[in-house]
C-alpha cells in the first residue's frame, strides 16, 4: 500500500448561528495517494469546496473547525504558521478556482500575474520568470503564448483564461493540485480540452490532483478514485468504475441517473428528491409517441419563421488598424411550429444568443426577416414591439443578475404583470404570483424574501415565474440551466417540460450542452461560427451526426463508463 501524501482525518467545521455554531461538514476522512486524481463529487451545498477550502487554510473567516487533522507529507497543516501557509500555497499545494475572470487580476496583463508567482516562490530574476511564464502558456496549450503574455484577462475568451489559471497552479511545480470546479462555466468542447490537458499534465509532472465537481459523468473522464458527499458527510467511496458500476448508497445512483442519457428518453428526469422518496417513475417515451406528436405539431403553420436573418457588429480592432466585420448570425433560416421545444446548440460565441437577441428583437438584424404569426417583427415600431413582449419572452442564463436585489421576490413576479395591464388590481396580481410560486416549486412564503435568500435552483424557478407571469406564447431559454447542478438542472428540465404540456408553450432552448438539448428538443439547430451547419430531428441529428462539428461536439459529451 502506498503511503497517502495527503490525509484528512475527522475533519468537522461549523459556522456561526444565531445561539451558537451549526455544523456542515460532519467528520470527513479521506486520503490522496502520490500521483493519483481523486474526484470529489455532490451538489452545492454538500461542502466540496469548504474541505479543500480547509487545507489550504482559505476558509471564511467565520468558519471554525471543530475536529481533525490535515496531515501533508506527515505535517499537520491546521498548525501551520502563515509564513509556512504561504510557502505551502505556491510550492506545495495549488489551486484552481471555479471562476477564472474573479480570479485573474482584471488590471493585470496575464504574463505579469504568472510571473509574479515565479518571482515570489524562486531565485528567477525578471527576465527568467517572463521567459518561464511563456514556457508555461505554451505547455498548458495557449495559442500565441507570447500574445496573451501580454494580454488583459477580458481580452481572451473562458477556456483561454481557464488555462492561465492552471499555468499560474503549475508554475511552482506543486506536488498537489485542487482543481475546484474548473470547467462548470465552459463549452464542452472546450471542457474536454480541460480534462486533457489536466490529465497529461499530471502525468508528465507527477503530481496529485484533488478534481471536484458536481457533475458525476464528468468526474469519471478523468478520476481514479471517487469520493461522494452529501449534505456535509462522506456517503461513498470506491474507484470509479466501482462508482458507476455498482454505486451502493441511492444518492450516489441519484447523481448518475439525473443526468440526461444518451440511450433512452426518459418521460421525465429521475432528481435527487425522488430517489430520497422513492418515487422513480422511469416512463420512456418510444419512437412511436414521439412520431405521433410530431405528426400533430407539423400539421400547423409555423408560430415563428425566421428567413435569411444576417448579424453584423463592427469591431475597431485599434487606432491605426481598419474596422472588422463580424458575422455574429450569417444567413440563418428555420421555422418554429407551436407546442415545439426547437434546441439551440453550439460552442460559445457561434451566434446563439445573437440569434436569441434579434428574435425577441432586443438587437436588430442587419438583414432577413422574422415573421411571428405572419407578422415580420423587423418592420414594427417600438410601441408595437412593446405589445409583443408579453407573447415572446426570455429566461436568463444568471437568473441572480436579472433579479432586483431591492425588490422582493413577489414583486419582481408582479412588475411584468403591471407593465401589460393584466388582471384588475395588485390583491388579483398578488393571487396569480402565489399560484405561480407553486406551480414552479417554491412555496407562498417566498413572495417577500430577497433573491440573495435563495439557492442557484431556486433563483431560477423564480425567473421562470416571472416569465410565465405574463402567459406567453413563445419562451426562449438562454442557457437557463448550463450554472446549475446536475440534480437541479434535472429539477429545471422537468419544470420546463410540465410547464409546456400545462399551459402549451412554445421553446426555443439555447444551450452548449448538447446531452441536455436533445433531451428537450423535437428540431434541433447545430450552429458554428454564426451559421446553422446542421438540422435535423433531435435523436436523427445526435444518433447520426453528418458533420464534423457536430461530431465532435457529441464526442465531447462525459458518458461516464
Amino acid at each position: 500500500m502506498k503511503e497517502s501524501l495527503l490525509q484528512v482525518k475527522d475533519l468537522s467545521i461549523s459556522f456561526p448561528d444565531e445561539k451558537s455554531y451549526r455544523q456542515v461538514i460532519h467528520h470527513i476522512s479521506f486520503d490522496l495517494f502520490p500521483q493519483e486524481i481523486l474526484g470529489i463529487v455532490g451538489e452545492s451545498g454538500s461542502g466540496k469546496s469548504l474541505t479543500s477550502l480547509a487545507i489550504l487554510d482559505l476558509l471564511p473567516k467565520n468558519a471554525k473547525i471543530t475536529s481533525g487533522e490535515i496531515l501533508f507529507q506527515q505535517e499537520n497543516l491546521l498548525k501551520f504558521n502563515k509564513k509556512q501557509l504561504q510557502k505551502l500555497r505556491g510550492q506545495g499545494i495549488s489551486m484552481i478556482f471555479q471562476e477564472p475572470m474573479s480570479s485573474l487580476n482584471p488590471s493585470m496583463k496575464c504574463g505579469k500575474q504568472v510571473q509574479e508567482i515565479l518571482l515570489q516562490h524562486t531565485n528567477l530574476s525578471t527576465k527568467e520568470a517572463e521567459k518561464e511564464a511563456i514556457e508555461l502558456f505554451k505547455k498548458v496549450k495557449l495559442p500565441r503564448p507570447q500574445e496573451i503574455f501580454s494580454s488583459y484577462p477580458h481580452e481572451i475568451s473562458g477556456g483561454q483564461k481557464q488555462r492561465v489559471m492552471i499555468a499560474m497552479a503549475i508554475a511552482c511545480k506543486p506536488k498537489i493540485l485542487i482543481a475546484d470546479e474548473p470547467t462548470t462555466a465552459l463549452d464542452v468542447t472546450v471542457q474536454k480540452e480541460i480534462l486533457v490537458l489536466l490529465k497529461n499534465l499530471q502525468q508528465e509532472t507527477k503530481m496529485s490532483i484533488l478534481f471536484i465537481s458536481h457533475d458525476l459523468a464528468l468526474i469519471s473522464e478523468i478520476s481514479d478514485r471517487v469520493l461522494v458527499l452529501y449534505q456535509g458527510k462522506l456517503v461513498e467511496q470506491n474507484t470509479v468504475k466501482e462508482i458507476f458500476k455498482n454505486p451502493q448508497q441511492e444518492y450516489t445512483k441519484a447523481l448518475i441517473a439525473s443526468r440526461p442519457s444518451g440511450e433512452k428518453r426518459l418521460k421525465k428526469l429521475p432528481t435527487i428528491k425522488d430517489f430520497v422518496e422513492k418515487n422513480i417513475q422511469k416512463e420512456i417515451e418510444t419512437k412511436a409517441e414521439r412520431a405521433a406528436r410530431h405528426q400533430k405539431i407539423y400539421s400547423q403553420k409555423p408560430l415563428l419563421e425566421v428567413r435569411n436573418v444576417k448579424k453584423e457588429f463592427i469591431s475597431n480592432s485599434g487606432i491605426f488598424q481598419k474596422p472588422k466585420t463580424v458575422k455574429a448570425v450569417d444567413d440563418v433560416n428555420f421555422k418554429l411550429y407551436e407546442g415545439e421545444t426547437l434546441g439551440l446548440v453550439g460552442e460559445s460565441g457561434c451566434g446563439k444568443s445573437t440569434l436569441g437577441n434579434v428574435i425577441l428583437q432586443l438587437t436588430p438584424a442587419s438583414s432577413g426577416q422574422v415573421f411571428y404569426r405572419g407578422k415580420d417583427l423587423t418592420k414594427l415600431s417600438d410601441k408595437e414591439i412593446r405589445k409583443l413582449r408579453k407573447e415572446i419572452q426570455l429566461i436568463f442564463q444568471d437568473p441572480f443578475s436579472s433579479l432586483n436585489p431591492r425588490i422582493s421576490v413577489g414583486n419582481a413576479i408582479m412588475e411584468p404583470m403591471k407593465v401589460h395591464g393584466l388582471y384588475k388590481n395588485n390583491a388579483q396580481r398578488k393571487q396569480k404570483t402565489l399560484e405561480l410560486l407553486k406551480q414552479v416549486g417554491l412555496a407562498e412564503e417566498h413572495f417577500y424574501r430577497y433573491p440573495h435568500e435563495f439557492s442557484g435552483g431556486q433563483r431560477q424557478r423564480i425567473g421562470i415565474a416571472r416569465t410565465i407571469a405574463v402567459e406567453p406564447k413563445l419562451i426562449i431559454c438562454d442557457e437557463s440551466v448550463s450554472a446549475l447542478d446536475i440534480s437541479v438542472q434535472a429539477q429545471v428540465l422537468n419544470l420546463l417540460n410540465d410547464l409546456k404540456e400545462k399551459f402549451g408553450f412554445t421553446y426555443i432552448f439555447i444551450s452548449h450542452d448538447l446531452a441536455v438539448v436533445r433531451y428537450m428538443a423535437d428540431q434541433l439547430l447545430v450552429m458554428n461560427k454564426g451559421k446553422i451547419v446542421e438540422k435535423g430531428e433531435a435523436d436523427n441529428v445526435y444518433e447520426n451526426p453528418q458533420k464534423t462539428y457536430t461530431q465532435k461536439l457529441i464526442s465531447a459529451i462525459p458518458k461516464g463508463i
